[in-house]
């Protein structure tokens, strides 16, 4: 990767950053890294995240330290909100 895509996302990935209220933990939900990463669809991005947890697995990592799975609301429409799975990464 060249070093002016490796600056772009990083770029990127600081923009969407998020924060743990009270705590300095940062982290990333999936659905808006897919988006920084170029992914269309989240079921061709979901799976990116299940290899990635099975790598977690295969070394012993304890998957729930890299990605949780979380509910966000989110608005449909004009004055309506729904549950959206989400991931925390």
């Amino acid at each position: 990767m060249d070093k002016n895509a490796v600056t772009r996302l990083t770029s990127s990935f600081d923009g969407i950053a998020r924060q743990t209220p009270g705590e300095e933990v940062e982290f990333w939900y999936a659905r808006e890294i897919m988006i920084a990463l170029g992914y269309d669809r989240w079921e061709n991005f979901s799976k990116v995240i299940h290899k990635a947890s099975i790598a977690c697995k295969t070394s012993d990592t304890e998957v729930t330290n890299h990605f949780r799975d979380v509910t966000k609301m989110v608005k449909v429409r004009l004055k309506m909100t729904a549950k959206h799975k989400e991931i925390q990464c």
